[in-house]
Parts: structure tokens; C-alpha cells; sequence
């Protein structure tokens, strides 16, 4: 299989450029560039699809170069309905630095930053030299802004797609590169740097899109749809995208196999039978944790995303950190208490009964557990040795329903 055919059996590319560019990638050697803009301090798993299909065209023999937009971020991409709200440009340069740090650590590209080549041009020059090339009536075909007519679009998200096209034509000129990709909404950009290009050199360059991931809804995965698994295990553990993963649609997860991992055609179409046959079994989906958390963050802390997983399963908490405790379950969702209280008020203060009343009946009726262990003793005091980690404690009401206190 070329490296073309995996891609779109993986379903991997929406648009290409020109029909010539499939035999360029099937051969190797063109060097290509991927974007973003230093919105955050991480990556999320809504950027990780990109920067795979980057990672499998520098398997190839092609030599990936990383742009992190230190000077786009100042500015933000034109978003479908609203206009992005900016941040400071000492944010930006932190999120740069923290992007630059974790890419270089993950994936080993090459990174460069906008802002180096933005910061020495003026306005007469930016407009001389480069919005002459640029038609208004083309630009306002642009899917982009079409759908921003009727709501309004400001002068500076409009200037945007001028912006990013420059970005194509400095880094063809200055590093070689000939081809940019990106997801499916950066099409309009991507054309207006080929065309910018064709007409202020005369050089044929290309691009290529894949199709943005979406759950069985159509919603993406980002940060501004609120759902957002970040990259670095800091902010989203690697039990979350654990959790995440394993409990996918059934219906979805086989494309997120072919998009999210390197295992073969072969492989997953057995995942795929496996799945088909037995979904309960989930092995498809474990299989999908595995390989994007092991590809993120190690052997390691995918073993422990898995002991986290079956700690919870099995109600065993007692040989657990507090790192571990913290992992599994929202630090906005604990309740500070005490110990040296009854066990009564420990239900009531993390919030796993509204009175004595009805705490007293949870525990006779064998439906409360502390720390994994069955409570039915309505005199039991709530000891030092009983915080795990000598911090948290964990009170569990039935079969699914956790609370954890953290010791004051």
C-alpha cells in the first residue's frame, strides 16, 4: 500500500491541490509544513490528528516543519460565527515557548515562529508587497468569510488569511518548503498561499486537508467546544484520556484507530471483527488508549492510566497515592473534612447523604464503603490511618456513586 492509499483508507485526506501531488508524497522528499496558533500552553487531542499524519509523512521521507504562530496568535483565525477573544501578547510568547517545548519532546519537529518574519515588516510594505496579490471579491469567496458576512467580520480576522499565506510564501522561500496541510476549515488559507505564491514567483507549490475529527455528533474535538484532552498529563491525566478513550461510541472507534494510531490495515480490521463480534470485550478500544497514551506519555503511565481504571472497578483504593487519588477523580468536585468524626458526618460532609437520617440508613443497609471497604457500623469514628496518602478519602454510595474528602 502507497503512502497515499493508507491515507485515505485511513480517511486521512479531504482536499488536495492538484492531482499531481499524490505521486510527490508516494516518492518522498518535499518538505511541508503544519500550523497552529499558541491559543494555549498545549496541544489537544483535536491538533493530535494533524500532527500524526505529519509524523507518518516524515516516515515516509518527508521533512516535517512545525509553525507555531506567535504572530497569527496576536490576531486568531476567523472562527465560524464569532470573533476569537484576544490574549496578551506576554501570553502568546508563553504559549509559544510551552507549544515549541512540548512538540520538540513529542514528536521531534522542527518549530519556527511567525512573529520572526511579521515583526520587520511595516504597513505599507505588508500592503505593497503583499495585498496587491490579493483580490477582495476573491477573498470574500472564501468559505470562511462567506459564512461571516451576515453576523460581521472585522478588518483584522479578515486580514488573517493574507497573514497565513505570507506564512507559506516566507517558508517556501526560506526553508524549502512546498507543501502545507492542515484540517479541512485552513482550505482557504491553504489556496490563498498557493495562489499568493504562483504569483509573486511563479513556483507550483501544494497543500492538502484531512477531515476535522468529530464524535458521532459531528463535534469536534477542541477547546472551544468545551471538550477539550489536552496533551500535557498535567492538565489532562493520562486516566482521563484513558477513560475517554475506552468509552468511546462503538460506532466511532474504529475510525479513531485508523486516524489516532500506526497499527495496520490488518490490525485494526481485526480490532474491527473483535469489535463487531464481541463489543462488549472493548478491545478495540483499549486498544485505542494504549496506543495514544504510550505514543504521549509512555509504557509507564499507560500501565498506570490501566491500574487507575481497575482500581475504580474493582472498589480497591487502598494502595493508591495521591497522585493517583487526584487523577482519578475532579479536584473540584472533593469536599474538605475532618477526621475524627463519625462515620455519619463523613457521608453527610462529602456530600453522600443530605441528613443523619438518611446517612444512618446508607450505612445499615450495607450500601456505604470507605476507601473500597464496606461500612455497616453506625459508631465508627473516622480515624488519621483512614486517609489515604494520609489526604484523601473515598466514600462510595451504591454501585457508581464516588466522593472524595480531602483532609483540611
Amino acid at each position: 500500500m502507497t503512502l497515499v492509499e493508507d491515507l485515505k483508507w485511513r480517511g486521512l485526506i479531504k482536499d488536495i491541490s492538484s492531482p499531481e501531488l499524490e505521486e510527490k508524497l508516494n516518492k518522498g522528499g518535499l518538505t511541508f509544513y503544519i500550523g497552529t496558533d499558541p491559543t494555549a500552553d498545549s496541544l489537544h487531542v483535536g491538533h493530535l490528528s494533524s500532527f500524526l499524519i505529519s509524523k507518518r509523512l516524515k516516515e515516509a521521507g518527508h521533512h516535517p516543519i512545525l509553525l507555531v504562530g506567535g504572530g497569527t496568535g496576536m490576531i486568531g483565525d476567523p472562527r465560524p460565527t464569532t470573533e476569537r477573544a484576544m490574549i496578551s501578547k506576554e501570553q502568546v510568547k508563553n504559549n509559544f515557548e510551552s507549544l515549541k517545548k512540548q512538540v520538540e519532546k513529542i514528536f521531534g519537529f522542527e518549530v519556527v515562529n511567525n512573529n520572526d518574519w511579521y515583526k520587520d515588516i511595516n504597513v505599507i510594505d505588508f500592503l505593497r508587497d503583499y495585498g496587491k496579490y490579493f483580490n477582495v471579491n476573491y477573498m470574500l469567496d472564501k468559505d470562511i468569510i462567506r459564512r461571516r458576512l451576515e453576523s460581521g467580520i472585522t478588518y483584522t480576522e479578515f486580514s488573517y488569511m493574507i497573514l497565513q499565506a505570507l506564512d507559506f510564501k516566507y517558508l517556501h522561500e526560506h526553508k524549502g518548503v512546498d507543501l502545507q496541510c492542515a484540517g479541512s476549515d485552513q482550505w482557504g488559507n491553504i489556496t490563498a498561499g498557493i495562489d499568493l505564491i504562483r504569483k509573486s514567483t511563479g513556483d507550483e507549490v501544494y497543500g492538502f486537508t484531512m477531515p476535522l475529527v468529530t464524535d458521532s455528533q459531528g463535534k469536534k474535538f477542541g477547546k472551544s467546544e468545551g471538550n477539550a484532552l489536552w496533551l500535557d498529563k498535567t492538565k489532562t491525566s493520562s486516566y482521563k484520556l484513558y477513560q475517554f478513550f475506552v468509552n468511546v461510541e462503538d460506532s466511532m472507534v474504529i475510525n479513531y484507530l485508523k486516524i489516532y494510531t500506526f497499527l495496520s490495515k490488518e490490525e485494526i480490521e481485526e480490532y474491527e471483527k473483535k469489535n463487531n463480534e464481541h463489543p462488549e470485550l472493548r478491545e478495540a478500544h483499549k486498544a485505542l488508549a494504549r496506543e495514544i497514551i504510550t505514543f504521549l506519555h509512555g509504557k509507564e503511565e499507560y500501565e498506570r492510566a490501566e491500574k487507575l481504571a481497575q482500581s475504580l472497578f474493582n472498589n480497591k483504593f487502598d494502595d493508591l497515592s495521591k497522585q493517583d487519588i487526584s487523577d482519578l477523580f475532579d479536584e473540584q468536585d472533593m469536599k474538605d473534612v475532618n477526621s475524627n468524626i463519625s462515620i455519619v458526618d463523613m457521608v453527610i460532609n462529602v456530600g453522600a447523604a443530605n441528613s443523619k437520617r438518611e446517612a444512618r440508613e446508607f450505612i445499615s443497609s450495607g450500601a456505604i464503603s470507605i476507601n473500597g471497604n464496606k461500612v455497616t457500623d453506625l459508631n465508627l469514628t473516622i480515624s488519621e490511618d483512614m486517609f489515604i496518602d494520609n489526604y484523601y478519602i473515598i466514600v462510595k454510595r451504591g454501585k457508581k456513586n464516588y466522593y472524595v474528602g480531602r483532609k483540611q
